[in-house]
């Protein structure tokens, strides 16, 4: 197998040649169709991330065909696509796991993190943590919802049903959750960099009802926030966007410092809260409606060899939508 591997944070991937590797029990062996490129990826690489092992392929939005199985694995067959998103096992003993928030688990592990992902032409995998996907939808096209569309949905839900919806950052996970609010019959408010026309007709041609930059207040107050882009101080300006009661939904796994606001934005019995990671539930829930939905991901691909453009692009914000790795 080849791979692209994170040797050393804040350095290239290298092109690395492996030993084919056999599944282990529960496990599946996925050979890769498509591996998107999530800002995730960014945050370990760039070390933003504490403790990633090393040295660790990236790569959690995968989509492929199990060519390979463990013993005791159950549901899946050879040459089934199915799905590998970021969270990869839990301990299903800890406090939070028995509670059915096995997306805090105390002792997880992550794809692309804390074992190796799909920055590569194959991935082994715990066989209860993928998704079948079925045969409908190009794999690229598929890949960008294993991550952006999943955290999405499960921001998207944190934050609640009012009807005027605002999203910081129009990047990958944006350009999905704006498909399923205006779905559901939202309003979509879009803002973006100060200045960047270029995603803000990206975003109306999604169907935005308004779209600006971070810096400019929403023509109408917004009854839910979430911020996608990892950037602490948009958190103060999103408060100020919200009605009374509305909620700030913090969706990354990464953000600069907060700074100091004055207590009168969080009054009024607004709410600021953050997702972590997904849970299995989610990614059921979230696969079978999209088909239902239609959503339809922009994607730029690249080769796998050239993962280390990719993420130069996503770090510059180079292209709209989400970009692809193709083996």
């Amino acid at each position: 197998m080849h791979a692209m591997v994170l040797k050393q944070v804040r350095a290239p991937l290298e092109w690395t040649e492996l030993p084919d590797r056999r599944p282990g029990p529960r496990e599946i062996r996925v050979k890769v169709a498509a591996c998107g490129v999530c800002r995730t990826d960014l945050h370990v690489v760039d070390g933003e991330l504490p403790e990633p092992k090393l040295p660790i392929i990236p790569g959690h939005e995968i989509v492929g065909r199990i060519d390979a199985l463990g013993s005791g694995v159950e549901g899946l067959q050879l040459g089934e696509r199915v799905g590998i998103p970021w969270l990869a096992h839990t301990c299903g003993e800890c406090p939070y796991c028995v509670r059915q928030q096995e997306n805090l688990c105390d002792r997880p592990a992550f794809t692309g993190y804390t074992r190796d992902g799909g920055f590569a032409t194959a991935v082994i995998a715990d066989a209860r943590f993928a998704f079948p996907l079925g045969d409908v939808g190009a794999d690229v096209e598929l890949a960008p919802l294993l991550c952006a569309g999943l955290i999405g949905w499960r921001s998207l839900v944190s934050a609640g049903d009012g009807r005027h919806l605002g999203l910081y950052g129009f990047g990958a996970a944006a350009h999905i959750v704006a498909q399923v609010a205006q779905w559901q019959g939202r309003k979509v408010f879009a803002f973006t960099r100060p200045g960047d026309t270029a995603t803000q007709d990206f975003a109306r041609r999604l169907g935005a009802a308004w779209t600006g930059g971070s810096d400019e207040e929403p023509p109408e107050p917004l009854d839910a926030a979430i911020l996608f882009a990892p950037i602490g101080d948009l958190v103060p300006l999103a408060l100020k966007a919200v009605r009374k009661g509305g909620r700030v939904v913090c969706a990354g796994i990464h953000m600069s410092d907060i700074p100091g606001f004055p207590y009168r934005l969080l009054w009024e019995e607004r709410q600021l809260v953050s997702v972590a990671n997904l849970t299995r539930q989610d990614g059921i829930d979230f696969l079978k409606l999209a088909p239902q939905i239609g959503i339809v991901t922009q994607t730029t691909r690249y080769p796998l060899a050239q993962a280390n453009q990719a993420l130069a692009d996503l770090r510059a914000g180079r292209f709209d939508g989400a970009a692809v790795l193709v083996p």
